[in-house]
């Protein structure tokens, strides 16, 4: 693998179900298949057959609509879940040559802890609620093996300062927090240790449009300065758009169509795209 790759994924698929020879055998499945479902089991294939290749330093979008696999895609990416098939590799892991996904419990927390940061579009499922806000970021921290009390005070309080917590509202629950406020403490949170990889799961949905634009800022600017491999997914076009530099289109558990952003948003060719970029003009 050439050392500027900074993610590859081969052929990977997630089924939540048990699978059986008419959705498992892939020239039976196009006849007993109802979008991802199977008609016979009731299997869902949430993610079919993806793969994907990310330079250091790129701001991949995965976009489409809600039951396209994009979050399932993200949770085997953070190793939040297994998948059925399929190899992951990390440029900054052991020369990415060491697939992930055979790696031991103790590897993948070490994965997670210092190579990759995860924001997820559910405040909840990424902060302690009833931990203070400075207390979220130290946690990250502490997990990946840093036990000195002042340097990690002072990366808190620095990188609370940068996303724009008040200094008055450190010791605060993010219980307490808008939810602009929740996803900035996530974001900090997930920088922490500075990962070289940082996914990001529909980190602005929900979010009034004045707050959806500063938070869209933060995460252009924490990719400028620290130059972070970045993967982020949204249902909405115009999020990806301006922060891509390249796009994946996702449609039932597979990539329909990939491309540089701009081509994606000029020049669409499969129909479900046109019908995306078409919404968003």
């Amino acid at each position: 693998m050439k050392y500027d790759i900074a993610l590859r994924l081969d052929n990977l698929t997630v089924r939540h179900g048990p699978g059986c020879p008419c959705c498992v055998e892939s020239e039976s499945a196009v006849v007993h298949m109802e979008r991802n479902r199977c008609s016979r089991c009731g299997s869902i294939w949430a993610v079919r057959n993806i793969s994907l290749r990310v330079r250091e330093g790129e701001i991949l979008g995965v976009v489409g609509e809600s039951g396209s696999g994009k979050t399932t895609l993200m949770k085997a990416l953070y190793l939040d879940s297994d998948p059925v098939s399929g190899t992951y590799y990390l440029g900054c892991y052991q020369g990415g040559e060491k697939n992930i996904f055979t790696a031991s419990l103790q590897q993948r927390k070490h994965i997670r802890n210092r190579l990759l940061g995860m924001v997820y579009q559910n405040p909840h499922l990424g902060l302690r609620m009833h931990f203070s806000a400075g207390a979220n970021v130290a946690e990250k921290l502490i997990a990946a093996g840093n036990r000195n009390v002042a340097s990690m005070m002072a990366r808190t309080a620095g990188l609370l300062e940068h996303i724009e917590v008040p200094v008055s509202r450190v010791k605060e629950p993010p219980r307490n927090f808008s939810g602009g406020m929740q996803q900035r403490v996530q974001i900090a949170k997930a920088v922490a240790n500075n990962p070289p990889v940082l996914l990001l799961d529909e980190v602005s949905t929900g979010l009034d449009l004045s707050v959806q634009a500063r938070v869209l800022d933060l995460v252009k600017n924490i990719q400028r300065e620290f130059g972070v491999t970045m993967i982020v997914v949204s249902h909405d076009l115009a999020v990806v758009r301006m922060l891509s530099d390249r796009t994946v289109v996702m449609l039932d558990g597979r990539i329909i169509e990939e491309g540089i952003t701009d081509q994606i948003m000029e020049d669409p060719q499969h129909i479900y795209t046109q019908t995306l970029v078409n919404s968003l003009l």
